[in-house]
């Protein structure tokens, strides 16, 4: 614990010195918590999933085919709502497909596209993940409040913003240079 009573990482904390050349370091050990925090849900959540043949990505859009019922959606409105590229979702979708948990049935108002479905057997497969995934999510959050866990979700989904803030920016800097 630092001086404040808040927790941090010595090591790096001194990496992050020497690699700033002693300037400010706390958006620096900032990100590299937010890495570690990521790698330790990603861990827990493939944990979770590994023995049941799925990444965490794949029962990412398997979870929102689920809320989408029959409705479905199509390869890339699940990469956009997801944060993904459209080949990556596509692959995810694929591999789902093969596991006989979501199916691929004509756009009717698009012939040339998809619409992506949860099937019976991915309902089925979501229903046996609910339970050790929340027994998961709950021991990893141990001793947050609930006014914590609402921060945390706001903190953390601020840095998304910024990201894709930044992306977007850096989007139309090189659209505008290579005209």
């Amino acid at each position: 614990h630092d001086t404040d009573g808040l927790i941090y990482d010595p090591q790096v904390r001194r990496a992050m010195a020497e690699f700033a050349a002693g300037g400010d370091t706390l958006r620096l050990e900032a990100a590299a918590a937010a890495r570690a925090a990521h790698k330790s849900v990603e861990r827990l959540s493939t944990h979770g999933s590994e023995g049941r043949g799925l990444s965490t990505g794949a029962v990412d859009i398997l979870v929102r085919l689920c809320t989408l019922g029959e409705t479905g959606a199509n390869p890339g409105d699940l990469a956009r709502s997801a944060g993904m590229t459209p080949r990556n979702a596509t692959g995810l979708v694929d591999t789902l497909e093969r596991e006989g948990l979501v199916r691929r049935d004509p756009d009717p108002g698009d012939r040339r596209s998809v619409v992506v479905r949860i099937t019976p057997a991915g309902l089925t497969w979501l229903d046996k993940f609910r339970a050790p995934t929340q027994r998961a999510m709950t021991a990893l959050f141990h001793g947050f409040t609930d006014t914590e866990l609402h921060q945390l979700r706001h903190l953390c989904l601020r840095l998304v913003q910024n990201q894709q803030r930044i992306a977007a920016h850096l989007a139309a800097t090189e659209g505008s240079t290579s005209a």
